[in-house]
This record gives structure tokens, C-alpha cells and sequence, in this order.
């Protein structure tokens, strides 16, 4: 399955986010404006920060949204929002956060896949970077390597 496709409502460039909690807003308003969640998914994104705290900032610059598999899930789905200004998740070694993606899988069993796929995107400690620096849904496209549909 590798990345879900990343049509273009689910891309934020420069949106404006005074906080964590605002930034995965953002990053789910996108996967909802895409067709890929309900509101509650982003909800969701929300508590697993608050139960687990900022273990979603992957490395630095860079959040990594998720929750679990469920009736929010409309189907699978990637948003990818860049901050105007960088915020604070509070993680020790990796803040401040530039890029937050935020994926949703409709199945338990393919969302391993997409996060292993994430992760080797991100092995390239460049790429966060680049997607912080993207000024169209095609570049953010172009360095991920996905397709809008």
C-alpha cells in the first residue's frame, strides 16, 4: 500500500497554529477536507497526545498525527500542514514542529505499511526541511513520492 494519495485539501501550507493542539487542527481539518475523516478523527489525533504525550514528534521539525482505525475513518488518508511559525509539542529533543502529516487508516492491518513507508521518507533528514519550505501541493507531492488520487 506504501502512502495514501494526497489530493489537494489535504494540503496546508503556512496555515497558522499558536499550539499544539491548534496544529493537529489544522492537520485534521485537512484529512476531513480531503473526504479521508469525520471531525472526530481529529479529536482522536488529540487524546492519544494528551494520553501518551509528544511521542507523535518523530524527529525534529517534524509531527506525526495518527489515532486508531475506526468509524472516523472514512477511508485511508494523508494530510501533510506546514506552520507558519513553528510550535511547541513539548517533546525533549525535537521541538519546535515545522510539519505535522496526519494519517488515517480504515483497516488495522495497512497501517503498519504506511507507517514504515513514512518512516523511510523520513530517514532523509532533509525532507522535513524541504516539505517546510514547499510553497505548492505539487512540491509536497514531488518530495513524498505520492500521487493526488
Amino acid at each position: 500500500m506504501g502512502l495514501p494519495p494526497l489530493p489537494d485539501p489535504a494540503v496546508v501550507l503556512g496555515a497558522s497554529a499558536s499550539s499544539w493542539r491548534d496544529a493537529l487542527g489544522a492537520v485534521g481539518g485537512a484529512l476531513v477536507a480531503s473526504g479521508a475523516t469525520t471531525p472526530a478523527y481529529t479529536d482522536a489525533m488529540t487524546a492519544m497526545v494528551e494520553e501518551h504525550g509528544p511521542y507523535i514528534v518523530i524527529s525534529p521539525g517534524l509531527a506525526f498525527a495518527h489515532a486508531r482505525p475506526g468509524a472516523s475513518v472514512l477511508r485511508d488518508g494523508l494530510a501533510v500542514v506546514t506552520l507558519a511559525s513553528p510550535v511547541t509539542f513539548g517533546h525533549p529533543h525535537n521541538d519546535p514542529v515545522s510539519v505535522v502529516l496526519g494519517l488515517a487508516v480504515a483497516e488495522v492491518g495497512t497501517h503498519l505499511e504506511s507507517i514504515g513507508a513514512i518512516a523511510n521518507l523520513f530517514n532523509d533528514a532533509s525532507v522535513t526541511g524541504r516539505l517546510a519550505a514547499a510553497t505548492t501541493a505539487d512540491e509536497v507531492r514531488a518530495i513524498m513520492g505520492v500521487t493526488t488520487a
